[in-house]
């Protein structure tokens, strides 16, 4: 990982990662509403591309991935991914 990666979200990204993140599915929001609520102070860049992966997939994939029903696969084999999907789960169970 690079210094660029390591870097802390800036407000703007910030808030235009947010943006993204809005979902269809109640369920997930609540997820990721969970995660920002936790998270968005200390999210760095690398976290926030990886959660800009998760939002490609459809609602249902990702719940899948967020209750554990599925595991990442293929591209989504990856340790950011994995990262930040186990901090996705954590949180449904803080706040």
């Amino acid at each position: 990982m690079n210094a660029t990666s390591d870097a802390l979200l800036d407000e703007r990204a910030l808030s235009k990662l947010r943006w993204r993140c809005r979902r269809g599915l109640l369920e997930n929001d609540l997820f990721i509403e969970r995660f920002f609520s936790r998270h968005e102070s200390d999210l760095t860049v690398s976290q926030a591309e990886a959660l800009g992966v998760l939002m490609d997939l459809s609602d249902n994939d990702l719940l899948d991935l967020l209750l554990g029903r599925k595991h990442p696969e293929g591209e989504l084999a990856r340790a950011d991914i994995s990262q930040v999907l186990g901090m996705l789960r954590a949180a449904r169970t803080t706040v």
